[in-house]
């Protein structure tokens, strides 16, 4: 259970790290770089899989899926706030 709870937060931490870096410039913090590359990897995995599109497995193609989910989390987000 370490292992893969370190994964899980490794990975969190990259994606959000780096959709902060698409967004708007700058990582958002390291906490929530993390809950939201976790929150993203579900949406991204979610969204492909409705499209036919599935990860292999692996650090980067999951890094990956956790970008494009957590982009449009922050896509979304931004819309909302300027309703």
């Amino acid at each position: 259970m370490g292992m893969g709870l370190l994964y899980i937060i490794i990975v969190g931490l990259v994606a959000g790290w780096a959709t902060g870096k698409i967004m708007k410039g700058s990582g958002y913090g390291p906490l929530t770089d993390i809950l939201l590359g976790i929150v993203g990897a579900i949406i991204g995995s979610r969204i492909l899989g409705l499209v036919g599109i599935y990860s292999s497995g692996g650090l980067v193609p999951n890094i990956l899926v956790a970008i494009i989910g957590a982009v449009i989390l922050v896509a979304i987000v931004r819309a909302i706030k300027k309703v």
